[in-house]
């Protein structure tokens, strides 16, 4: 099944046609607004493409304007169960598409990202502000993979001081049903006892097996207990509009980056996802390279 999604995906990167007969969407935002597909577009794309072999199955997840100026970002989940998240780009003529990432490029690449994380991502956070090298985490706390990512990270922090660690929530609701409700506890953990919220964070992922959608606010109120604050004011507060925009916000940034999974870290602005993917020693590296290049940056600023 691997290798049949593997030769779908080829495929959808060598077709350009997109249907230039249907009628696209138009998007409100913004005075030049971007031509969106439809998703019924999309489906009858994809039904073209793939529709041959039933035993793939797809979903589409979101047409959004990318931050390619005059393109669209399809999010497609691609395969059985969870499958792949695929990204397209179309044209703004509908006429072609583009499979991949984009990704950003110059002499300080990762500069506009970076300011823009220190600007708007102000999440719980390990670490000295002044830190040369800030990773910002998008997380869903019941994900399995950020689970996983946990002792890495921790163990990056320990081995690197030179670094800090901002967390953003990034609840992924489509596919975990309790997530939203655990952020929410996480961040009014937070509000109350800003240490505890690692531990909470931490007790979520070691429980993540026993918390079910009918079971949640019980286990999450135990949890928060257990991290030294009041559960039935961290419950009361999860429901409050204020937090729920809190946690929306750090979604929308995450989108905006091109955050389709968890986890997913900014190292100074430089995207990493697929941790598992990234060997310790070349994730320790990276960080210590940062580290420096950021330091570059600022010495001229200090000679000054």
């Amino acid at each position: 099944m691997q290798r049949s999604i593997a030769v779908i995906l080829v495929l959808l990167s060598l077709c350009a046609a997109m249907f230039a007969q249907k009628t696209p969407k138009t998007s409100s935002a913004g005075p030049d607004p971007v031509l969106l597909p439809t998703q019924d577009l999309i489906n009858d794309y994809m039904h073209q493409m793939v529709g041959y072999d039933p035993s793939v199955k797809w979903s589409v997840i979101s047409i959004t304007e990318s931050m390619v100026p005059g393109m669209a970002q399809v999010l497609m989940r691609v395969g059985e169960g969870e499958g792949r998240l695929t990204q397209l780009y179309v044209s703004a003529d509908g006429r072609h598409a583009i499979l991949g990432e984009d990704v950003p490029f110059g002499r300080d690449p990762f500069k506009d990202i970076r300011e823009l994380l220190a600007k708007r991502a102000k999440g719980p956070a390990i670490g000295e502000a002044t830190a040369p090298v800030t990773i910002v985490e998008f997380s869903d706390l019941q994900c399995p993979h950020c689970k996983a990512a946990q002792p890495t990270i921790d163990r990056l922090l320990a081995d690197v001081p030179k670094a800090r660690l901002v967390y953003e929530e990034f609840p992924i609701e489509a596919l975990h049903p309790w997530a939203f409700k655990a952020s929410a506890f996480a961040e009014c953990v937070a509000e109350r006892k800003p240490r505890a919220f690692w531990t909470f964070t931490r007790s979520v992922y070691d429980n993540q097996l026993d918390i079910t959608e009918q079971n949640a606010t019980d286990k999450l109120k135990g949890l928060a207990t257990a991290a030294g604050v009041n559960a039935d004011e961290v419950e009361t507060c999860s429901v409050t509009e204020g937090i729920k925009a809190k946690i929306r916000s750090a979604m929308e940034l995450g989108k905006e980056l091109g955050v389709t999974g968890t986890p997913a870290l900014f190292i100074n602005g430089r995207k990493v996802g697929a941790l598992a993917q990234v060997p310790y020693e070349v994730l320790k590296r990276l960080v210590e390279f940062e580290a420096s290049e950021a330091e570059k940056r600022i010495a001229p600023k200090l000679q000054q």
